[in-house]
Parts: C-alpha cells; sequence; structure tokens
C-alpha cells in the first residue's frame, strides 16, 4: 500500500467524492454553512475562495475503481456542497487501487478509514453506505457531540471516529426527540452526562479526576 499524502492540485467534483460513513450531524452542516457565507461574503473574489478551498483539502484514498474515498470532513463537504461548490481539492492519504474489489471495504474497516453506522447507531453494510456527499442521512446525535466538544464537555482526540463514539454514548442516556425539540438543553444534559464516570472510557474524556 502506497502511502502518499499528495493534494490533488486539479479539482474534482464534490458529487464524486464517495463518503466512508452513512451519516453527519445536520446542525453542524448548518453551522458550517454559516460560517462559509460569512467567510464568502467577506471574501467575494474568486482568488480568495481559491484559497480558503486550498487550506481545506478533504483526505481521501484512492480506491480500486481509481474513485475518491473521503475518511474524513464529510460535513465540510456537506456544507460546501450545499453552499453551491461544484469542485474540491483533496489529499490522497493512501493509494488502494492495487486492492481487489472485494476486499476493498474490508481493508478500509480495517484501517479505521470507514464507519457504516446509521442514524440509530446499529452497524450495517457496506453496500448501505451512500454513493454521494448529498445521500448522507442526519444523526443529530452527530451534532450534540460536535457541540458538546466544543463547549468543552470533551477534548479534541485523535481516536478516529472519537465524536460518533461519544454520539452513541448520548444516544444511549436521552432520547431523540430531546435533541430535536431543545438543543440547547441536550447540551446541558449531554454535559453532565460527558462528565460523569459512566464516559470515562470514551476519548478525550476530561471529566472530575479519582479520589486516590
Amino acid at each position: 500500500m502506497a502511502n502518499t499524502r499528495e493534494p490533488i492540485l486539479q479539482p474534482i467534483p464534490i458529487l464524486s467524492l464517495r463518503p466512508t460513513q452513512m451519516t453527519v450531524g445536520m446542525i453542524e452542516v448548518k453551522e458550517k454553512r454559516k460560517r462559509l457565507r460569512e467567510y464568502w461574503d467577506e471574501h467575494k473574489s474568486k482568488k480568495k475562495q481559491g484559497e480558503f478551498l486550498g487550506r481545506h483539502m478533504i483526505p481521501v484514498v484512492l480506491g480500486p475503481d481509481k474513485r475518491h474515498y473521503a475518511i474524513d470532513h464529510h460535513h465540510l463537504a456537506r456544507a460546501l456542497h450545499e453552499e453551491g461548490i461544484k469542485d474540491i481539492l483533496v489529499t490522497v492519504v493512501a493509494d488502494l487501487t492495487m486492492v481487489d474489489r472485494a476486499a476493498f471495504w474490508g481493508v478500509l474497516d480495517n484501517h479505521r478509514w470507514a464507519y457504516p453506522y446509521d442514524a440509530k447507531g446499529e452497524r450495517r453494510g457496506f453496500r448501505e453506505i451512500p454513493k454521494t456527499i448529498a445521500e448522507l442521512k442526519d444523526d443529530p446525535f452527530r451534532s450534540l457531540a460536535g457541540e458538546l466538544r466544543r463547549v468543552g464537555g470533551f477534548a479534541k482526540d485523535t481516536t478516529p471516529f472519537s465524536e460518533f463514539l461519544w454520539a452513541d454514548f448520548l444516544r444511549r442516556k436521552m432520547p431523540r426527540k430531546s435533541v430535536e425539540g431543545n438543543f440547547e438543553k441536550a447540551v446541558e444534559k449531554a454535559l453532565a452526562f460527558a462528565k460523569s464516570k459512566d464516559a470515562i472510557y470514551l476519548p478525550g474524556w476530561c471529566g472530575a479526576a479519582a479520589d486516590d
């Protein structure tokens, strides 16, 4: 396997990106869209917009079908798509063009480059992963986990899919309707859960230290 980390300076169509997960948090996507619009309003030139895209390249794995499989920044990609961006720059993290097609998704899974879990936190078949960024489903608990990290509920961590792990933890603590009905209140509850000993096994946990 060749690990390249080479940027693709020729833009590729954003809808040609193949997701490696099934969901995003649409509240988080909405917030990213808001920040993008603020940036576009402040920097109206195509050059500035191009510089932004150059600083926010999507990390991808090149598959045996020569397609680009996004392994991170799905929320940003979805936000850019919804803001009308047609093309994106990518960074090739690994070239897996030599891998047999039948083995490809298993290789991604083994490297923690795929997260085939649905909006209920249940594992699904690789074939059920959406084919485009536009088809990703909403998981409000993923939005809740992202906001929880931003307010200091847990620390940023290098563990793959750490925010999805927190989303699944929160999913077991509160009903989906409460998150969708009052997001701010849900964040307050999530913060209390995050500081509890129940969450001590999760990446980036920063609750109270145990007494000696």
